[in-house]
């Protein structure tokens, strides 16, 4: 009996451990990697890359000369002229054709050449569009992540509140009970509690949303069992926002990936209409044959063999053309003129993206400074709701005060505390995001 209720407990410690080593806690750093891994999104652009890796491949192949192969077995009924003798017979003729012929662009106004550049940038500009698709990812995981950790602090300062309420209950039950105050002092703070009920259950519904919208983005299938590291976030009251707009802006407009792709996509552009341009020019292109054939007539006496027949009928051939573009429904000069209006289409996108992104960091900025200013204006107002609301419970303790300013106070320090958190975490992400755009890594260790 012993000995089988030690198997049980053995197998119930070796569940519990397996269920706890089973149970993960995410890192921002885990969950960011593990988005990157398995987003959708990106594995797209991955395969738009390798599309463009095999065009410009294929336009370095393109320079190599074509050469095709050509077999034919025909049958020749009545009147026919025997390729060999050439003499007409009367005869079934059975004629075998062997041919390989090909062409070498030896000149075609560099448009090869300029394909393999236009290729090549394309690829290049592919690359970096892949590298903002992961940094898009990255911030958007980085944002969900942290909205958890406001949630849970909102969560935890509504639990406290919600405590200090039934506390509260308890205190007023025993001087309704003594007749030190009337009933209806009672009752206002239990609708005060229930009214708190409610509000801890709208957050948590809402840590629930926050912890929905994480695992979306690290495509999992559910949120169930699933929980991440909770850092220690201090904002000292000696913070500052680091370096200013305009620095910002020239470290990443340096290093950015979509201020990169505009720039090659540019290039690209720039060699497409010298492809259009090279349309032009005459084109030079060298032609090679090489072919043999065999044929046969029934009965024909001194037929020569087939191997003999392939020897004696081989012939080559080499030749040399130029074509000259004269007219063409003018489709080579509209080439031309649309590929400009795609470099200057390139040049406004480019100057766009720079605009667009000094904008982010110019509000990111701004956001960080207001953040902060906000924190530390909520940190004052929490520290002082903390002690007015303290001096508010002693009062209501002995009836100095009625219930409504009691709530009242309360309500204040929970909305000064729930400023402080959104100001914090506002701060840290936008602090973050300039981080970022400084070529920092994404993590809370800093």
């Amino acid at each position: 009996m012993k000995k089988s209720l030690l198997i049980i407990i053995t197998c119930l410690i070796i569940l519990q451990g397996n269920g706890f080593a089973q149970k993960k806690v995410w890192s921002l750093e885990e969950c960011i990697k593990y988005a990157i891994d398995h987003s959708i999104q990106i594995k797209q652009q991955t395969i738009q890359t390798k599309v463009q890796k095999n065009s410009l491949d294929q336009a370095k192949l393109n320079l190599l000369p074509t050469i095709n192969g050509q077999i034919s077995h025909d049958y020749s009924f009545g009147r026919a002229l025997d390729q060999t003798s050439y003499e007409f017979y009367n005869q079934t003729v059975l004629s075998d054709y062997f041919y390989l012929g090909g062409r070498t662009d030896l000149f075609n106004g560099l448009q090869n050449l300029n394909t393999i550049q236009k290729n090549k940038y394309e690829l290049l500009a592919g690359e970096q569009d892949l590298q903002r698709i992961r940094d898009n990812v990255a911030l958007s995981v980085a944002l969900a992540y942290l909205q958890i950790l406001l949630n849970k602090e909102l969560v935890t300062a509504n639990e406290n509140q919600l405590n200090i309420t039934l506390q509260q209950i308890e205190k007023t039950k025993k001087l309704v009970d003594a007749g030190s105050i009337a009933r209806g002092n009672l009752l206002q703070i239990e609708a005060q509690a229930a009214q708190e009920e409610l509000s801890l259950i709208t957050m948590k519904n809402q840590l629930e949303t926050s912890y929905l919208n994480l695992t979306q983005l690290l495509e999992l299938e559910s949120p169930a069992g699933f929980e991440i590291v909770v850092p220690d976030i201090i904002v000292e009251q000696t913070s500052v926002v680091t370096g200013n707009i305009d620095e910002i802006y020239n470290l990443a407009a340096q290093s950015r990936p979509e201020i990169k792709s505009s720039e090659l996509k540019l290039t690209a552009s720039e060699y497409a209409l010298k492809i259009a341009k090279g349309a032009r020019s005459p084109s030079i292109s060298l032609s090679h044959t090489f072919g043999t054939r065999y044929s046969y007539i029934k009965d024909f006496p001194g037929i020569v063999p087939f191997e003999d027949q392939l020897k004696n009928n081989k012939n080559y051939g080499l030749g040399l053309s130029m074509s000259i573009p004269v007219l063409n429904g003018w489709q080579v000069n509209k080439n031309i003129s649309n590929s400009k209006l795609t470099v200057e289409n390139s040049q406004y996108t480019l100057e766009g993206t720079k605009k667009t992104l000094y904008k982010d960091i110019q509000q990111a900025y701004t956001d960080a400074v207001a953040a902060l200013k906000k924190y530390y204006a909520s940190f004052k107002a929490v520290s002082s709701s903390e002690e007015s609301f303290r001096y508010t419970e002693q009062k209501l303790s002995v009836g100095m005060i009625t219930p409504v300013d009691y709530n009242a106070s309360k309500t204040q320090l929970l909305n000064a505390q729930s400023d402080m958190s959104q100001a914090k975490y506002e701060f840290i992400f936008k602090t973050k995001v300039l981080d970022f755009y400084k070529g920092l890594p994404l993590n809370l260790n800093n």
